[in-house]
């Protein structure tokens, strides 16, 4: 059972990241201490350089050979249910509808873990369980956050294509026949420059993968725990002191990111109420009932079905503003979410750790 005591170290642990927050609307609203290019430069230095190595200390900091299957087969399930009502949702909505899935993955199914899942989840159900939870932090950062950037990455190259048709049809021109073709040739010809184009979205989305800073720290991650809890091979001390002065600081960088992002809207639910109130549904409705039900399928029971429930109803992560604000992807909608995501997420984690005890 939680304490009031437990109550009071989530709330501690969580209200230094809204000090920062609040300290970097201030600073651009009223203090006017940093221009529109400084704000952008600090969102591209926590994108390339906080984050990345905060993967990283994650990933390797997980036992990669001592992983509950069932809970990360329905965290599994689950992004993949959230993925398809979303795919059949934009359908409704086709100008835009790859963006729409972006935007409903990350506000559903990409909790805050790593900021509050932890304390919170230790205090209710203890060390045991923090280190569960820390099993799906590794999985997010290891495949749903680089998941995520392919399906940025792939927005991004298919509207510049569609921004510039001449350079396609440069590249994809096929010469005219002077003769009549059989209609079964012309039907290939036809869809010989849309594979064409196909194809080149493909290969410019890996190469831009490729270079992300995230990719290299998540397979670095991964190779490293192998070492490190197989052959217990610990990194240098100055190489570890250098990595933890740039991630320990990554998330206060996040949150003064989003402080900042804050303050150059007009409004601070800069999405619209409307928008707001849709996105709180989604990440405190939708993302707990489609972990209950992919929970429910690979049998999930006891105390790791509510530890299920009860992560997924954490406030939406930062890594997913941080990626949007990047790519300029809703980053209002995202930024809504985690703020007032984080101002109600102990009373609602704990009224579904309630519910589930009844």
């Amino acid at each position: 059972m939680i304490s009031l005591r437990d109550v009071y170290h989530v709330v501690a642990a969580t209200i230094p990241l809204y000090v920062v927050m609040i300290l970097a609307y201030i600073s651009v609203r009223w203090w006017k201490l940093f221009s529109p290019e400084q704000c952008s430069g600090i969102n591209k230095f926590v994108a390339k350089f906080s984050i990345p190595l905060l993967s990283f200390q994650v990933i390797s900091g997980s036992n990669l050979y001592k992983v509950n299957l069932k809970l990360l087969l329905a965290d599994f399930i689950q992004k993949f249910l959230a993925v398809f009502l979303l795919a059949v949702f934009a359908k409704l909505k086709p100008k835009g509808s790859l963006t729409w899935i972006i935007t409903g993955l990350s506000v559903s199914t990409l909790p805050n873990t790593l900021i509050l899942g932890i304390p919170l989840v230790k205090a209710i159900f203890g060390d045991e369980a923090a280190e569960l939870l820390a099993q799906l932090i590794a999985l997010q950062s290891l495949v749903w956050y680089n998941l995520l950037l392919l399906l940025f990455e792939l927005n991004a190259t298919k509207e510049s294509y569609v921004a510039s048709p001449s350079e396609v049809a440069v590249e994809l021109e096929v010469p005219e026949e002077p003769e009549l073709e059989e209609d079964g040739d012309e039907e290939a010809k036809d869809r010989s420059p849309r594979k064409k184009t196909i194809m080149l979205i493909l290969l410019t989305v890996g190469r831009q993968l490729m270079i992300n800073p995230n990719t290299h720290a998540t397979l670095a991650g991964i190779i490293w725990s192998s070492l490190h809890f197989r052959w217990g091979v610990n990194l240098p001390n100055i190489v570890e002191q250098s990595i933890s002065i740039l991630s320990d600081g990554g998330l206060g960088m996040a949150m003064f990111s989003i402080g900042v992002f804050m303050a150059s809207q007009a409004s601070i639910i800069a999405c619209g109420t409307k928008k707001a109130i849709l996105a709180m549904a989604l990440k405190f409705v939708l993302g707990p009932v489609l972990m209950a039900i992919s929970s429910i399928s690979v049998g999930l029971r006891g105390q790791l079905f509510k530890l299920a429930i009860v992560q997924a109803a954490l406030p939406q992560g930062i890594v997913p503003f941080v990626f949007a604000k990047e790519y300029n992807i809703h980053p209002t909608i995202l930024s809504t979410g985690v703020i007032f995501g984080m101002l109600v997420a102990i009373p609602i984690a704990l009224a579904y750790y309630f519910l589930l005890e009844i």
